[in-house]
């Protein structure tokens, strides 16, 4: 069973990219314990160490950080306006709930141009991002008690449990937060073969910032990187837009707009899936990053990375949608692929048993063998 109680609190902390203050305070309180060494560096990230048996260091990423904006102009009717902090769909803003982090927290909605006025061929486009307001129902003398330029702005929804699915603002990437920390836990009193690296990284909506960072200096030999990728099974689809379908297993990233993924990373995550019984399906996501892309070749050396993927319907809109099973196999496909690191031959790193090796004197093709 999920600790429904924990991911809730995850994902409802407030925690916009460059202001993840409240969330990383959650994280500490919940990682304490469940490692040898708890570090902030100077950036924000959040460290938490596991000593293995061998110096080789594994490091695991998961953004802490949500998309959100942040108040640059209050006008002289107290009406907010913003900058997005991250990517948003705006056609999902419309007369959504906010909540602005000021000198206290100060709930809005984020309104526009009501379409009974709108001229005819405005109303055939979606309303950019720059037309909307905050509307905090305050006048200016009051807004101006709480609310200063620079102040950080949230989505406003609290996490439900619907069908065998969870929905909330956040899952990008608040779902990773908590799988890394699950992970952490099912690990607590296992031997790990390599140092362990679990990574809450911060500012990676706004361009893995946190992630360049922090691979810096823990230079990792392996890596894993943890966020949500395109659910895009629901009516309207085609089969090769689908991307991954939620129910399906938790997903093992190919390729995606910013990484591919390491070849031994991928086939190394099928075999322990395999082998563990997890259900699983493959990522290709043709555009969008993650952190692994960062993992994988800002540490001295590079990494031998790979990412696991959650499906997630409505991204980056006002709520997102994550199936329970999903999850459970992500925890699990993260926690065996960490457990089990030492037990693959990363020399080869794919079945070649079926093929031998290329011959000079065939232009250096594979004869496959029957």
């Amino acid at each position: 069973m999920l600790n429904l109680p924990l991911l809730k609190a995850i994902c409802e902390a407030p925690g916009v990219s460059g202001f993840e203050r409240r969330i990383r305070e959650l994280v500490l309180r919940e990682v304490k314990g469940l490692a040898d060494e708890v570090r902030v560096d100077n950036m924000g990230n959040v460290i938490a160490i596991r000593r293995g048996k061998s110096n080789k260091r594994v490091m695991v990423g998961a953004h802490m950080d949500e998309i959100g904006f942040i108040v640059n102009h209050i006008d002289d009717k107290g009406f907010l306006r913003f900058l997005p902090l991250g990517g948003f769909d705006p056609k999902t803003l419309t007369a959504q709930r906010v909540i602005v982090h000021g000198r206290k927290d100060v709930l809005g909605i984020l309104g526009c141009k009501p379409i009974h006025i709108m001229k005819p061929e405005e109303r055939k486009n979606v309303v950019p991002i720059n037309e909307y307001f905050v509307d905090t129902g305050m006048t200016k003398e009051e807004v101006d008690k709480w609310v200063r330029i620079g102040d950080p702005i949230s989505r406003e929804r609290a996490l439900t449990e619907i069908g065998d699915c969870v929905t909330s603002k956040s899952l990008d990437n608040r779902i990773s937060v908590f799988i890394l920390i699950e992970a952490l836990r099912r690990l607590k009193d296992q031997v790990l073969p390599h140092d362990l690296y679990a990574t809450f990284t911060v500012q990676e909506e706004v361009g893995l910032r946190g992630a360049i960072g922090s691979v810096g200096h823990i230079d990792p030999d392996f890596g894993f990187g943890l966020d949500v990728t395109i659910a895009f099974d629901v009516p309207g689809s085609n089969a090769h837009e689908t991307v991954t379908s939620l129910g399906e297993g938790t997903a093992i990233k190919v390729l995606d707009g910013s990484v591919i993924s390491d070849y031994r990373m991928v086939n190394y995550l099928k075999e322990v899936a395999g082998k563990e019984g997890i259900k699983t399906q493959l990522e290709l996501l043709p555009a969008g990053g993650t952190d692994t892309a960062a993992i994988q070749r800002y540490g001295k050396k590079g990494a031998i990375a790979g990412a696991i993927s959650i499906p997630l319907r409505n991204m980056h809109q006002s709520t997102e949608m994550a199936h329970k099973e999903d999850v459970e196999h992500t925890i699990r496909l993260l926690t065996e692929g960490i457990r089990q690191l030492d037990t693959y031959n990363w020399a080869f790193g794919e079945d070649h048993g079926d093929r031998q090796q290329p011959d000079a004197s065939t232009g250096g093709e594979f004869d496959w063998i029957k």
